[in-house]
């Protein structure tokens, strides 16, 4: 009977998984996301209100900028919505923006590094010449711009932010392939008779995949602070319940000058709590692909 194959897990996807045990930056920053993350997919549990429903008071009247108390926990906008309702629910899309765009930047950024740096040659001179193009673009107008022609729809968002984040990541990957690809596990496998392909994407591709969680942890936070930058400049989905579009509604009805800082602080700081977390991970996981920052 022919032996079993036993299938290990690459040095690099071991690293990929140990890291955030071993170091606190890298756990910090996945913490929150599953924090994020949690509340997601419990919003409807823990804000059973319609967000954009427009609440009344018992006698009557619409619950406009009410401040924060147990029945409204950070108050009501200037149209009587619930707050703490849009912020919960924002969550939801903001990490539906966050997960799409890490996904297909990641998927792309990869791929294209891979092939880049393992083949050269003239496709790799093509490859980089349309990551350079992607990159000269100045990064929040093209997406304001894309969105203004193909719609205000979040997949459009995700879809100009995938088109200008992927050449950072394919060309980092690229990078590291051009090492890989004269290991002597790689000259072995090539001395065994294994296809390009299969060089390629059992043998190189496990060992760049920290890099590639890097990337992806990173353009979470990239794609939804650009959501909340369309949002608020007024270019994003007007029906679609957002961190962006609380702020620009706090700032559209002047709720500093009123001292509504209830309505504003909390998704400026999840915004925030998001982009840090995507440093934290990145931070954390330096030392995977940069070993040299150990001993420092």
């Amino acid at each position: 009977m022919p032996a079993r194959r036993t299938w290990r897990l690459s040095p690099g996807v071991k690293r990929l998984l140990a890291m955030p045990l071993r170091d606190p930056f890298a756990f910090a920053g996945i913490v929150i996301y599953l924090a994020f993350a949690l509340v997601a997919l419990s919003a409807d549990r823990l804000a059973p209100v319609d967000p954009m429903e427009i609440l009344f008071t018992k006698a009557g009247k619409v619950a406009a900028n009410m401040p924060p108390s147990a029945e409204f926990l950070l108050g009501t906008t200037n149209l009587g919505r619930d707050i703490y309702a849009q912020l919960v629910h924002g969550t939801r899309s903001a990490l539906a923006v966050g997960l799409s765009a890490a996904v297909i930047v990641a998927t792309v950024g990869t791929v294209v590094g891979l092939v880049s740096g393992y083949f050269g040659g003239w496709i790799d001179a093509l490859l980089m010449r349309i990551a350079d193009m992607a990159l000269s673009l100045p990064f929040l107008p093209f997406v304001i711009v894309l969105t203004g022609f193909l719609g205000a729809e979040t997949e459009n968002i995700v879809a100009a932010v995938a088109l200008l984040l992927w050449p950072n990541s394919a060309r980092v990957i690229r990078s590291q392939v051009l090492s890989l690809r004269e290991r002597a596990y790689v000259e072995a496998a090539r001395v065994t008779g294994a296809n390009q392909w299969r060089i390629l994407f059992v043998h190189i591709a496990p060992n760049i995949l920290p890099l590639s969680f890097v990337y992806a942890a990173i353009a979470i936070g990239w794609a939804i602070i650009t959501e909340a930058s369309v949002n608020f400049l007024g270019f994003g989905d007007p029906t679609s319940v957002s961190w962006g579009m609380m702020l620009q509604d706090a700032f559209s009805s002047q709720a500093l000058s009123r001292g509504q800082y209830a309505w504003f602080v909390p998704p400026g700081l999840c915004i925030i709590l998001v982009v840090v977390a995507g440093f934290f991970i990145s931070r954390g996981y330096e030392e995977v692909f940069m070993p040299r920052l150990r001993g420092r």
